[in-house]
């Protein structure tokens, strides 16, 4: 027999609703019965993507990686050995100064993991509620005196002084640790009044390299890491300053509260403890404890 069905409107609506036999229709017009086509099909659709959800823990994620820009070149050899490794999950890199990178992510900037060249950034993200424990140290950092216009490997911070050197580049104190450290070494040195009104500032270490490289500045203070690439090796020797002029540059990440339920940056701070990771970050002088030795 078929089924016979009734067209009827929905009270302040203005819409027409096609009830079938085995449907009820209450006092109040609605609809009680069988579900009208369209809901049905949502229901079914949202069931099979938790049911391929459920049965795909292995499918592809990324992890959104902010980081500081001195790990530029070691993650250009870290990002394709972790993605071999862990084949399900993709990294995107997401480079700055780390006080710029840790203003972001207080703002609500959608960042799984914070690699800091500054360990109380994070520490300082952990206690605002958003970045999770632990603050793990990654590695230590280092400065030197770069140039790609004299050898840089001839001077020291008192060369800082003399007069061919008429604009030298830093990061940023304010917001960036390399920065910050290039400060505190030429006070350590006794240079730092005399060589001020020098002073150009880059965005983060990567962006003052640039200025270095383009001669905008003949001389800056930049990270062991950037100088120790090949690019700029060819170009120019460096000095290592003395680790005693200056705080440790304690690097660290922390999961960011954005990123604690995603798989791919567990994945990528389990990878960070590795042998390879740990051998990458030594190739490009950083070293793994405090005493300044890369």
């Amino acid at each position: 027999m078929t089924a016979r069905a009734a067209v009827h409107a929905v009270p302040g609506h203005g819409l027409l609703h096609c009830v079938h036999n085995d449907d009820e229709i209450r006092n109040d017009g609605a609809v009680r019965g069988k579900l009208p086509v369209p809901g049905v099909l949502i229901i079914k659709l949202v069931l099979t993507v938790l049911a391929l959800t459920l049965a795909s823990p292995g499918l592809t994620e990324t992890a959104r990686v902010a980081a500081a820009s001195d790990l530029r070149f070691a993650f250009d050899e870290l990002q394709p050995i972790f993605e071999k490794i862990h084949p399900p999950h993709r990294l995107e890199l997401i480079m700055g100064s780390s006080g710029k990178l840790m203003q972001q992510i207080e703002n609500g900037a959608p960042f799984d993991v914070f690699f800091s060249a500054d360990v109380n950034f994070p520490r300082a993200l952990v206690a605002s509620g958003k970045a999770v424990a632990p603050v793990t140290t990654y590695a230590f950092g280092r400065i030197v005196l770069w140039s790609a216009k004299v050898d840089a490997s001839r001077l020291t911070l008192a060369s800082l002084t003399q007069p061919e050197f008429r604009r030298i580049a830093i990061a940023a104190p304010e917001h960036a640790p390399y920065g910050a450290r290039a400060r505190e070494a030429l006070q350590h040195s006794g240079v730092w009044h005399q060589v001020q009104p020098k002073l150009v500032f880059g965005e983060n270490i990567s962006h003052t390299a640039q200025l270095i490289d383009s001669q905008a500045a003949e001389v800056g203070i930049i990270a062991l890491s950037l100088a120790m690439n090949d690019g700029l090796k060819a170009k120019g020797g460096y000095f290592l300053i003395p680790a005693n002029t200056h705080q440790p540059l304690e690097q660290a990440f922390a999961v960011t509260r954005y990123g604690r339920n995603n798989p791919a940056a567990q994945a990528v701070a389990r990878f960070m403890s590795t042998p390879q990771a740990r051998g990458v970050l030594q190739r490009h002088g950083f070293s793994m404890s405090d005493e300044g030795k890369p």
